[in-house]
């Protein structure tokens, strides 16, 4: 069983297909007159090629699943959650002592002048 955490999902990108072919165009009309006509056929409206969209699906667990897997599928995901936490928790740190030091630099810049 594949369990993918959520915060890859981020990642999932969709791509749009790419546009249509131009349409073909239809060959020149003689002007000659052969001794044997073709029969005419009436002409359908040129449609675009079908694209299948090209993200890549979220692989669905095998169900059902037993309550220990459960668990254990809960306990990886509550891991990776608490480490994502702590990441956010890290980058919050930083930007904080970031606007702390800009203050404090904008304060002294102001005084000086003052």
């Amino acid at each position: 069983m594949i369990w993918i955490p959520r915060r890859w999902f981020r990642y999932f990108v969709w791509i749009p297909p790419p546009p249509p072919p131009p349409p073909i165009p239809s060959p020149p009309q003689h002007y000659q007159q052969s001794q044997t006509q073709q029969p005419t056929y009436p002409q359908h409206p040129y449609y675009p090629m079908y694209y299948p969209p090209t993200y890549i699906p979220f692989p669905q667990p095998a169900y059902p699943l037993t309550p220990e897997e459960e668990l254990e599928m809960l306990k990886e995901y509550k891991r990776v959650l608490e480490e994502d936490l702590r990441e956010l928790q890290d980058e919050l740190r930083s930007v904080e002592e970031r606007i702390r030091e800009l203050e404090e630099r904008l304060r002294k810049s102001r005084g000086g002048f003052g």
